[in-house]
């Protein structure tokens, strides 16, 4: 069957109260902002502290390059995430899988600050690293996918997708947590720092994932799902039917999520590399900036998906991809002014236009791309693949065009390259704000 679906067919979920609504977005959000705070804090340790402690080299390039290639081993892991959790979802329910992947991914990054160091234990060190960041992949590819759905599955139609926009708000959320602490940590005297200021973020993690978990446990099943259950109406195999047989939506989630993931960690990931290696800025400001840049998301963000309920969610990947290849060159120019003022703005404009126009319809947008049978399949998998090849790939294809030219132009063109391809992924996708959950 079709997933296109007809606001005359729109089934809503039976007699989901408002109040459990409430809860579903409530569990789903926070269990979010600690996945992504386990998932970032690994990326900001990268940039300032792992291509030290687990990966030295002589030349600070080939250091800093290999601690960035460990972080995207988490975003080459993630897709197997989704489409493993995301199976599992669209045969065994929606709930289970929320509760088993934060405490995969809680459990993997408290294990990162427990490792011992290159100099402790030596090549085991790395091997280590990288294997407890395959396992945070893992766990997030599972994760978004699942809140999405549960928030999708229980919310009124015209709330659709502000509803799921607060489960995006948990990126920023985390961002902030994963910035500030660093940034507190980061005081320290630097032999401190090096030596177990940086592991406190790690460990701290367990008490939010065992926070999560109680908030998650308590909410309802997906009412959805259980209808489907109850007609034997659940898929076969979900990733055959999502991928193989509708790959037009597939490869359509692939491409809108390119360009807004590439942007965020060129961002918050690579632009830290760069401010503080190129331009002599302080590991405090950068941090400073995205804190500031991710509190005004915390806005932003559910005001897109607001947006997207009164005007469709298409039109918020075509002004973001707009902004970006407007944003590119400027971008790097206002960098290089070197005032903190205009560093901060600059990072505060990037993040809301480049990122959070696209991003905050985009946990309602892709699971309507969907059909419920095949639905935790098909969002979690193109959205996690997509995440791998931009989020994992841009900040190590950008530290190498700037070792390369000796400056921003080719990052800037890179990300216009980006843009275009969300664009074109756009003009192919349909407005789906009228569709029903329900469509099979």
């Amino acid at each position: 069957m079709s997933y296109s679906a007809t606001a005359e067919r729109e089934s809503e979920p039976a007699s989901t109260h408002a109040s459990e609504v409430n809860r579903v977005v409530f569990a789903s959000s926070i269990g979010t902002i600690i996945e992504w705070y386990d998932f970032l804090i690994y990326g900001t340790a990268a940039a300032l502290v792992f291509n030290k402690l687990f990966f030295p080299a002589d030349d600070p390039f080939l250091g800093t390059l290999a601690a960035l290639g460990s972080a995207a081993v988490g975003f080459f892991a993630r897709p197997f995430g989704g489409a493993f959790f995301g199976y599992l979802g669209d045969k065994l329910g929606r709930k289970s899988m929320l509760l088993v992947t934060l405490v995969i991914m809680g459990l993997g990054t408290f294990a990162i600050g427990l490792l011992p160091t290159y100099e402790q234990i030596g090549i085991w060190a790395p091997i280590l690293l990288v294997t407890l960041r395959i396992i945070q992949g893992i766990g997030l590819g599972g994760e978004w996918g699942g809140a999405a759905l549960m928030v999708l599955e229980h919310a009124p139609k015209h709330r659709r997708g502000f509803c799921g926009s607060l489960v995006q708000v948990g990126f920023p959320i985390g961002l902030i947590l994963s910035a500030a602490v660093f940034a507190a940590v980061s005081q320290l005297p630097e032999e401190d720092f090096l030596s177990w200021g940086w592991r406190i973020p790690f460990l701290s993690s367990i008490v939010l994932v065992a926070l999560g978990t109680f908030i998650r446990f308590k909410v309802s099943e997906s009412p959805v799902f259980l209808e489907m259950k109850a007609k034997k109406e659940i898929a076969r195999n979900p990733f055959v039917e999502a991928v193989f047989k509708h790959p037009k939506n597939f490869l359509i989630a692939v491409g809108l999520k390119i360009c807004e993931v590439s942007w965020v960690y060129m961002l918050t990931v690579f632009m830290v590399v760069y401010a503080t290696k190129n331009l002599d800025l302080s590991k405090a400001l950068m941090l400073n900036a995205i804190m500031i840049a991710a509190a005004i998301e915390i806005v932003t963000i559910p005001l897109f998906g607001y947006l997207s309920d009164r005007v469709g969610r298409r039109p918020f990947y075509f002004a973001g991809t707009i902004f970006t290849v407007l944003f590119a060159f400027p971008l790097f120019w206002l960098m290089d002014t070197r005032d903190p003022y205009i560093v901060i703005a600059a990072i505060a404009i990037a993040l809301s236009f480049g990122h959070g126009l696209m991003f905050g319809p985009q946990a309602t947008y892709f699971p309507e791309l969907f059909g419920a049978r095949v639905r935790y399949t098909g969002a979690s998998f193109g959205f996690q693949v997509s995440a791998a090849i931009g989020g994992g790939l841009t900040p190590i294809l950008a530290t190498v065009l700037v070792n390369k030219f000796g400056g921003s132009h080719g990052v800037s063109m890179l990300l216009i390259a980006l843009a275009g391809i969300t664009f074109i992924a756009a003009c192919f996708a349909r407005e789906t704000r009228h569709d029903s959950v329900r469509e099979l």
